[in-house]
């Protein structure tokens, strides 16, 4: 069974859940062994830390890392995105609190059985789980879990605003030294805009951007892009060479994108009183990539590509095509169902030499009329 691109984001974000929670468990574990020597001071709802429980209980702690991360990042997420950020934080804290202590309910008779041999259906189990419910190890449990909670949807949070591989790439510091690499941009922008934004008002226009943008969410993740920039009514979306060729995953999203917008056309048509329509170009180059800023920090790309694609996404209205691509990019595409017609060699804007550009359109399928 093949994942798709989509599932694999969701596990990339997921995963660190994880991580985070069999860390934070290691170092209380490590922390109640060095104050306590390992001596269980409470026999009656302590349990000794001893080799198989701790294998238990990071098991349980990636476990639990694992379903908090897929609850936050497949449902959670979604469930709130129109929520102000303390909402967000207060609705989700107590969801997963109430969470966790059914699982503690679970989960601690069986550490129980773990280190001392008793049966999960002896009286004494259940006996000694109610009293830890009220004990205040207990209560330190919970106030370790609520730490370890609010540093799950810190981590949430910032991968959510400032993008899952941008938020590795400040993590890691894999640019915090420029670097010099090839990357695919398309430059896409809403067709009419500003005659659609004097029409809707500031307000219902931004909500129709919002709209707009999360259409598109989709058909740019499938195709392994990337969104380097929101600029007004311009996404700006980047591909490492080898994601953005194969199968031509580039030229594939602005098809794709058009796809989603059809189908949400009537209501989109419905709710703003406009047909959305957006025209792109997309070029292949070299870019230096890497962090910049002393008030706010950003990883920045800059190099002459960003430049050109721009310039061909500003010619698409003059040559009369909704998607131009440069010949730079059209040399390194596979086979595919597109059709190319060159425009010629045009001299873009600010650049001396000329650069052959290319229409893309899907390619029509022989109708059996054409066929006969």
């Amino acid at each position: 069974m093949k994942i798709t691109p989509k599932a694999k984001r969701n596990i990339s974000r997921i995963i660190p859940f994880a991580i985070i929670w069999v860390l934070s468990g290691w170092i209380v574990d490590v922390t109640e062994f060095g104050v306590t020597r390992n001596q269980n001071l409470n026999p009656d709802i302590g349990i000794a830390l001893t080799v198989p429980v701790l294998i238990f209980a990071s098991l349980a702690n990636a476990v639990v890392g694992l379903m908090l991360g897929a609850l936050e990042v497949v449902y959670l997420e979604k469930r709130f995105s129109n929520q102000s950020l303390w909402v967000k934080l207060f609705y989700k804290f107590f969801t997963y609190l109430t969470l966790f202590i059914i699982i503690i309910v679970i989960l601690y008779p069986l550490a129980l059985a773990l280190e001392s041999g008793v049966s999960l259906l002896a009286v004494d189990a259940w006996q000694q789980l109610g009293r830890f419910l009220v004990s205040i190890p207990f209560f330190v449990t919970l106030f370790h879990l609520s730490v370890r909670v609010i540093v799950s949807l810190i981590y949430s949070t910032i991968s959510e605003n400032l993008g899952h591989h941008v938020f590795l790439n400040f993590f890691s510091g894999k640019y915090h030294q420029p670097k010099i690499e090839k990357r695919i941009f398309m430059f896409l922008d809403m067709k009419s805009s500003t005659t659609i934004a004097e029409t809707l008002g500031h307000i219902k226009y931004f909500k129709l951007l919002d709209t707009y943008y999360n259409i598109m969410s989709d058909p740019i993740i499938n195709s392994y892009g990337e969104v380097y920039q929101y600029i007004g009514d311009e996404i700006v979306i980047s591909w490492k060479p080898d994601k953005g060729i194969n199968q031509a995953n580039c030229i594939k999203c602005f098809f794709d994108i058009r796809d989603h917008l059809n189908e949400q056309k009537e209501v989109l048509f419905h709710e703003f009183g406009f047909e959305i329509d957006f025209k792109a170009g997309i070029h292949f180059g070299e870019v230096t990539i890497g962090e910049i800023g002393a008030l706010k920090k950003e990883i920045v790309f800059t190099g002459d590509v960003l430049n050109t694609t721009a310039r061909i996404q500003s010619l698409c209205k003059e040559l009369k095509s909704d998607l131009l691509i440069s010949g730079a990019i059209k040399e390194l595409l596979p086979q595919s169902n597109y059709q190319y017609s060159s425009k010629g060699e045009i001299e873009l804007k600010g650049r001396n030499k000329k650069e052959e550009l290319f229409s893309v359109t899907l390619e029509k399928k022989p109708t059996i009329a054409n066929n006969i």
